[in-house]
């Protein structure tokens, strides 16, 4: 879709862009305080932490942005979306913002982003919270869409997505199957059908991706781990290896909740993270 339409649909009184290595990244950036950096999974976009965002924005800073090949960011013009790519990007949105470190929150693909963001450049990071993440996913264990991605013989599905198929992919995303409503589908519709966003996907799916769980009992800092008990795409017992692998560390699971909390259940999952942030 043409995005000068997509920016009139989907940018906020607050959406503000910012030029990184050749991308015109869409963030928004609302409250005051201590700072929540929040990032978004596959086949997603900021909007996904609209209900955190008001709850959190009136005791914190809440930061919030479009992944290069989500949203109305778009196609990294390098080609490039491996973690590691992902961990740097991070790293210099924060320089561009003048933000030393901060709290970040993760879901799924971005929860993966933000742990080896979290190895990597530790000093930047105050609390680290990991929403249904992504890291332990292997061949046998991915979402439909990766799978999908990664076969030949099926990946020219994503030349073009129907909304049928999106709305398909959202009801495995979500347990409360009354938030499937037409405005998500046709939100996701648009932003994945944004010039360059699909190729993005497909290229991410299939980069050589390093699994560096290993790494994660290096982390020294506060890490609360949310999980929905329903998750269709990244199973529960996930967490569990999260848990045991991370040292200062603590779970919280969600009982008839899946994949996506902080859509599903915002009120009660924003406050276990205002808890979190209180007792660090």
């Amino acid at each position: 879709m043409v995005i000068d339409e997509l920016k009139e649909k989907y940018t906020y009184e607050t959406s503000r862009f910012v030029a990184i290595d050749g991308l015109d990244v869409h963030y928004c950036d609302e409250g005051d305080g201590e700072v929540i950096l929040l990032v978004h999974g596959t086949f997603s976009s900021l909007h996904s932490f609209d209900d955190w965002n008001e709850i959190l924005k009136k005791q914190y800073r809440v930061i919030r942005l479009d992944l290069p090949g989500f949203g109305l960011t778009g196609p990294n013009p390098s080609h490039e979306y491996s973690i590691d790519d992902y961990s740097d990007f991070l790293d210099a949105f924060l320089e561009k913002l003048n933000i030393k470190s901060c709290c970040i929150a993760g879901s799924s693909l971005g929860g993966w982003i933000c742990w080896e963001f979290a190895v990597k450049y530790e000093n930047r990071v105050d609390e680290l919270i990991l929403i249904n993440s992504a890291g332990y996913i292997g061949e046998k264990s991915m979402p439909l869409p990766f799978v999908i991605a990664k076969t030949p013989v099926l990946r020219n599905v994503f030349n073009y997505v129907p909304r049928a198929v999106v709305r398909r992919f959202l009801r495995q995303v979500f347990e409360d199957q009354s938030k499937v409503t037409d405005k998500v589908v046709n939100r996701h519709y648009d932003l994945f059908h944004r010039e360059g966003n699909k190729e993005a996907f497909v290229k991410l799916a299939n980069s050589d991706h390093v699994h560096n769980t290993d790494r994660l009992a290096q982390l020294s800092i506060p890490v609360l781990i949310m999980w929905g008990a329903n998750d269709n795409w990244i199973n529960v017992k996930h967490s569990r290896k999260f848990e045991k692998d991370i040292p200062n560390s603590e779970l919280v699971i969600y009982e008839n909740v899946g994949h996506v909390p902080m859509e599903e259940i915002p009120e009660k999952s924003a406050a276990d993270v205002i808890c979190f942030l209180e007792r660090n």
